[in-house]
This record gives structure tokens, sequence and C-alpha cells, in this order.
């Protein structure tokens, strides 16, 4: 039995692999706001639950102190606003992007790397956004591009503790969060999908977890081509 801590466990990818972790027999401690679903959750047996506001510092702090060795941790918690009109830029909107997918992750490393052991693992979950520039999403694509750098220096310097890191880029996950879209999401896979997938990469202590591979693999070739190119295929593919 491992203990895991899981970050936006409250629904879509966090809530997916609470419930695909506890089927396996771990231990899981479903970090969230929502306290109607995190009382849900915590009907299962061996599933903790922690209701935490991630952008509030002293809160992570100190709800989260408590906590003894985690064998894995997985930071999934994120939000995702579009900025609809880039000449009347909307910084509060950007600021408030920003710092729930990127400065919130910074509290949860303060408070729970020191909690992992030698031999365990963290991951970061990002997305395959931070792949390429697409229209509107100015605030959720530098937030998850920050997420994405901040994932491979973590691994660069504990490599010498022993942590494991892994980025997680998802590809459309059909979640709520997801369903706000009004554009088209090509091979768009659901979250107890998604979840295999990350359940399964962690298990291998891959670095580079992305999927559908069919759609992120496009995503990585486009991203080696001049501008122009994927450019096109963003207006003509992901807009509306």
């Amino acid at each position: 039995m491992k203990n895991i801590l899981i970050t936006g466990a409250t629904s879509g990818i966090g809530e997916a692999l609470c419930l695909n972790y506890q089927k396996q027999g771990h231990h899981i401690i479903a970090c969230g706001r929502n306290e109607q679903k995190l009382a849900q959750l915590a009907t299962y047996q061996n599933i903790d639950v922690i209701a935490v506001d991630l952008c509030d510092e002293l809160q992570v702090s100190e709800k989260l102190q408590h906590l003894t060795a985690l064998d894995l941790v997985i930071l999934n918690a994120g939000s995702c606003e579009y900025i609809d009109d880039a000449k009347h830029f909307d910084g509060k909107l950007f600021a408030r992007v920003i710092n729930t997918n990127l400065v919130s992750m910074g509290y949860c490393l303060g408070a729970l790397i020191p909690k992992i052991p030698t031999g365990g693992q963290l991951a970061l979950v990002g997305s395959s956004a931070s792949f390429l520039a697409f229209s509107r999403a100015q605030a959720y694509g530098a937030s998850k591009a920050g997420v994405a750098y901040l994932a491979r220096t973590l691994a660069l310097d504990l490599k010498a503790q022993k942590i494991d890191v892994s980025l997680i880029s998802p590809g459309f996950v059909k979640t709520p969060l997801t369903d706000k879209n009004d554009f088209k999401m090509p091979m768009q896979i659901s979250a107890e999908q998604a979840a295999i997938e990350i359940v399964n990469g962690l298990q291998k202590r891959t670095f580079d977890i992305h999927f559908p591979k069919k759609f992120t693999y496009i995503l990585k070739t486009l991203s080696l081509l001049p501008d122009s190119w994927w450019q096109l295929f963003s207006a003509r593919t992901l807009q509306k």
C-alpha cells in the first residue's frame, strides 16, 4: 500500500485517479475545495480527504503540515479561462489563472516535497496546450508552460534525493472543465481513460507522460515546424 496525495481530487482526472488507486488498495489523501464531493470520496475505504484552498499559502501550510511520508504526490488541481479579446487584455483573469495553475503549485511543493522520501515520486499535471500556442489560451497556456518548465527543473534537482519527477500533459479529456469549451476537441478521451494512462506512466516512472498519443505526437511534430504551419493547423482544427 502506497500513501498517495492527489490535489484537484473532487472532479475530472483527479477524481478518476483517486478511484483508480483506491481500487488497487492504496491509501489516498484527496485534496480539494468541494466539500460535498470530498464527503463522497471519504465514504470509500482508504480515502482520507482534506478541504483546502491551494491558492491560500497559509491554509496549504497549516492543512498539510500533519502529513507523514508520501510515496507519490500528484499535483493536479487547476482551472481554465480564456482571454477572448487580446487587444483588451484581461489582466485580472490572467493573474487568476496563473495563481491557480502555477503559483498554488509552488505552495504545494513547499509543503509536500519534504514529505516525499527517497525513492518517492512527484507528478505535475500540465497540458499538451504547452506544446503549441493556441488562440485565446494566453493565460492557460502560459500557466501550463510554466508547469512544464517547473517539472523539468525539479527532475534535475531532485535526482540527488532519488525522487522521480513526472510531467503529465493530457490532450482533451472530458471533464466539467472542458465541458465549458466552445470549440472542437479532437480525440477527446474520458477521465477514466486519462487516469489509466497516468497510472501506467507513473508505474514505469516515466518523466514525459502525454496522451492520447496520436493527438499529442501531432502537436509535438507541429511544434518543430515553421510558425505558419501550426498556426494554420490551429485555425482550422481547434477553433470555432
